[in-house]
């Protein structure tokens, strides 16, 4: 990427920031947008009417970053947010089931599928990775007549690998199963078109690759889909008023919005649609495309240099599965800030100590990149594990 858009990003300059997958760091023309919404706040207390048009065209933006309709998305407070409006608006029945692989799934798609268990009768059919991957011929194994509902990552938080997901999607549509993904650490770093793979709908939040702020985000649902749920909740701005003022109401009839936008449950974070307007903007500047080349491109040079330091990288030095996420360690190990082998949380210890920002996930450590990283960055973190590995 040009280093005009590094420049964008004044934290990128005081560490090497390599955790966009927990939390991106902010554009200034983001954190001015905020700024400018919380001063129009203070002084005159702000127009509805103006605040729902942001929201809109937030909404908009992001429709047509994952060549989706408009009508097809929903505004959301978060991922799970997202996959749990989804989930209770499906018309459960005991017995039905859920194929999942939940160690390679963020807890949050996790907890809803054993809940439902509990309330509905639902069947939890997990599956287990193979290599760190969502193995593609096991999933479709445990799909049945009875299987209701499919869900992925798109990019696992940990190891971080691509899921493929068209043959998820074709053999859940073989046995008239939906398909939900959770895209929270692909969208915005990785190139995303909702039509290709098949799927049914797909949750975002847009604190991570989005690079907004937490509390806002989005819930894709294939308008065919949409149009045939009935929303378990239900709030103003989800029913249709045909332009009556919002505190409307009537007794008689209750009409739902066209597609995904039955979802939307008011008030909105406003504060959120500003920024996530702002942060859209500059991806749609620059392109997603460009984006993900970038992004791979650096995490490309990190996990070969971390191979030639004879660090274990998940995967090797050049997995076809990886995207923008890299990680070292011995994958599935350890508790969500710890590693169980001392020497990775050693590691982890001297990166930070060196001004370098990442995570552990499931045992390994995640090194996630953003479209504000460059090659001294990179040079930064392998100066820092070089010396590390070479004073043990």
């Amino acid at each position: 990427m040009n280093p005009a858009v590094r420049a964008l990003f004044p934290g990128a300059g005081r560490r090497a920031y390599f955790d966009i997958a927990a939390r991106c760091l902010l554009a200034e023309p983001v954190r001015n947008a905020a700024a400018a919404h919380l001063e129009t706040r203070m002084r005159d207390g702000g127009d509805k009417d103006e605040l729902r048009a942001v929201v809109e065209e937030a909404r908009s933006g992001f429709a047509s970053l994952v060549g989706a309709d408009p009508e097809e998305i929903a505004i959301t407070k978060n991922v799970s947010d997202g996959l749990n409006l989804f989930a209770a608006s499906l018309p459960w029945r005991a017995g039905d089931n859920v194929v999942f692989c939940p160690e390679l799934e963020h807890p949050n798609n996790i907890y809803l599928w054993y809940n439902l268990r509990r309330t509905r009768g639902v069947e939890v059919r997990p599956v287990a990775p193979v290599d760190g991957e969502v193995p593609v011929e096991a999933m479709v194994a445990a799909m049945d007549g009875r299987t209701r509902l499919v869900t992925v990552p798109s990019i696992s938080f940990a190891p971080g690998f691509v899921t493929d997901m068209e043959p998820v999607a074709a053999a859940a549509r073989e046995v008239r199963a939906l398909t939900l993904v959770d895209a929270a650490q692909s969208v915005g770093a990785a190139v995303t078109d909702v039509r290709r793979p098949g799927i049914d709908a797909l949750a975002v939040a847009t604190q991570k690759c989005l690079l907004s702020l937490y509390g806002f985000g989005f819930l894709y649902v294939r308008r065919e889909v949409a149009d045939d749920l009935i929303p378990g909740h239900v709030a103003r701005y989800g029913i249709e008023l045909d332009g009556a003022h919002e505190t409307a109401f009537s007794a008689d009839e209750l009409r739902y919005r066209p597609g995904a936008m039955r979802f939307d449950v008011g008030n909105y974070n406003y504060l959120g649609a500003v920024a996530a307007r702002a942060a859209l903007g500059l991806i749609r500047r620059w392109t997603v495309k460009a984006v993900e080349a970038h992004v791979c491109r650096v995490a490309g040079r990190l996990a070969a240099g971390f191979a030639e330091l004879g660090l274990p990288v998940v995967g090797g030095a050049s997995s076809p599965r990886r995207a923008h996420i890299v990680t070292v360690g011995a994958s599935g190990g350890g508790r969500h800030y710890t590693a169980d082998d001392p020497a990775m949380n050693a590691l982890h210890a001297r990166l930070n100590a060196d001004g370098v920002r990442l995570a552990i996930r499931s045992g390994v450590l995640r090194f996630s990149v953003g479209v504000y990283n460059d090659d001294s960055d990179v040079e930064r973190v392998l100066t820092s594990a070089r010396g590390w590995s070479e004073g043990r």
